[in-house]
């Protein structure tokens, strides 16, 4: 919730920046920035990001958008009633998945600003497709509950591996419990030691 990465930066809240910010640059291989959306250090909720650009909520504050700006070739305030963005969008430099709450219109401008092929899908019975996954430029862990034919779906998509699991002691919202590249994965004590095999597993790291 609070921290989202890729293969290009890692960005956190700034209240936990000083405290973390060696510890994840050793891991993830990146830089780490701090920075707020919507005045809270909720990274992970209000925005999705990739390599090629940032998609933030429409309720981020005027002058939060410039720190994005020196981040991101492209940076896009997502007009839309939905602003749980990071909860919505599940992506890598190779492909987007986003939910069905979106319309085309809206999935269109974010086909553009992440510069990948783009496609509204709905997986393990649940339209949060962000918050029940994680993708790296590696591997793609995503809900128990997904079907076969969706992991395939999703395969094809992200062109990576696609495998199921869960995190910090059952929870099937990955994208709020792991923060990952194609570097390094990090996880919280309570994940468990099969839980962790899995998603080294899926994301590319065994």
């Amino acid at each position: 919730m609070f921290c989202k990465a890729s293969d290009k930066v890692c960005i956190i809240g700034e209240q936990f920046l000083n405290k973390y910010k060696n510890k994840i640059e050793n891991e993830l291989k990146v830089n780490v920035v701090g920075a707020k959306i919507y005045n809270t250090n909720l990274i992970g909720l209000f925005c999705a990001f990739n390599s090629n650009g940032i998609i933030l909520t429409k309720l981020s504050y005027k002058e939060e958008i410039p720190n994005f700006k020196r981040l991101f070739d492209n940076v896009l305030v997502l007009d839309s009633k939905y602003t749980a963005i990071g909860n919505l969008i599940l992506c890598n430099d190779k492909g987007a998945i986003i939910s069905k709450k979106f319309n085309e219109k809206e999935r269109k401008i974010i086909e553009e600003v992440l510069n990948v092929e783009t496609i509204r899908f709905k997986y393990a019975n649940s339209n949060l497709v962000g918050s029940c996954g994680l993708a790296t430029n590696k591997g793609c862990i995503v809900h128990k509950n997904t079907k076969e034919s969706e992991i395939e779906k999703i395969k094809d998509i992200l062109k990576v591996n696609v495998d199921i699991g869960t995190a910090n002691l059952g929870s099937p919202h990955l994208g709020s419990c792991i923060i990952a590249n194609s570097n390094g994965l990090i996880v919280s004590e309570k994940t468990t030691a099969i839980e962790i095999n899995r998603i080294i597993e899926a994301l590319g790291f065994a």
